[in-house]
């Protein structure tokens, strides 16, 4: 008995893309990148999400590249309007943001991929040719937080200190009570300074805390950290 198997989803030649970033530098060295990658061609570039939108208007690129956060208009509404308009379109996100809630609003915004910016050449054009035939791309360390938030039962995830904090962010709101500084959490986490301020700016907004202090006193308070015990 023969069994057929379907034939494999063939991938535009070349495969357009628009770089979007707010860093000019970091535009110039990823269409450096782009450009000695075999069947992958660079259309444009945009510096926030409003030019992200016209350019992807205009080119109609087979992929836009968006970062995330960026001046007026942030990666994730970009990316709303543009796969609304253009369903064809298909955004992979690449950006320093590896929070579970930027990876799942992207995804809820219609992104077909997640990348983080340590990512090389080789993962870059993996990426990019895998979202081109319509797979879903994640790079490994986001692959790992998408897996385990939904092995994680949602009477669970309730029961959780903050569970309207990610897992990562209740880590770092941890070592905040713990008395680390930015530089002291981003080394612990292996990640970058600009990451960990960008999280624990989320973290004061999520529990509409003035300042560390105050966001500190009310992880102690729910029994993260170490408490501090008077003389």
């Amino acid at each position: 008995m023969s069994v057929s198997v379907p034939d494999p989803v063939p991938v535009p030649s070349p495969v357009t893309v628009l770089v979007v970033d707010d860093h000019p530098v970091f535009r110039a060295g990823m269409a450096t990148v782009l450009a000695d990658l075999p069947d992958v061609t660079v259309v444009g570039e945009a510096s926030d999400g409003a030019e992200a939108i016209m350019a992807a208007d205009r080119l109609r690129p087979t992929i836009v590249l968006m970062d995330l956060r960026m001046p007026n208009l942030n990666g994730l509404e970009a990316t709303a309007r543009i796969t609304t308009a253009h369903p064809e379109i298909a955004v992979l996100i690449l950006t320093m943001d590896e929070d579970e809630d930027s990876v799942f609003a992207a995804l809820r915004v219609g992104a077909r991929g997640y990348l983080l910016k340590e990512s090389d050449g080789a993962d870059v054009h993996r990426a990019l040719l895998g979202v081109a035939r319509g797979e879903a791309v994640f790079g490994p360390r986001i692959a790992e937080r998408v897996l385990a938030h939904f092995a994680t039962p949602p009477a669970a995830r309730s029961a959780l200190p903050f569970p309207h904090l990610t897992d990562r962010e209740r880590e770092t709101l941890d070592l905040i009570s713990r008395g680390l500084d930015n530089a002291s959490i981003a080394r612990r986490l292996s990640l970058s300074e600009k990451t960990i301020r960008n999280r624990v700016s989320d973290v004061l907004a999520k529990l509409h805390a003035r300042s560390r202090t105050e966001a500190a006193a009310l992880a102690r308070d729910a029994g993260l950290g170490h408490p501090r015990h008077s003389a």
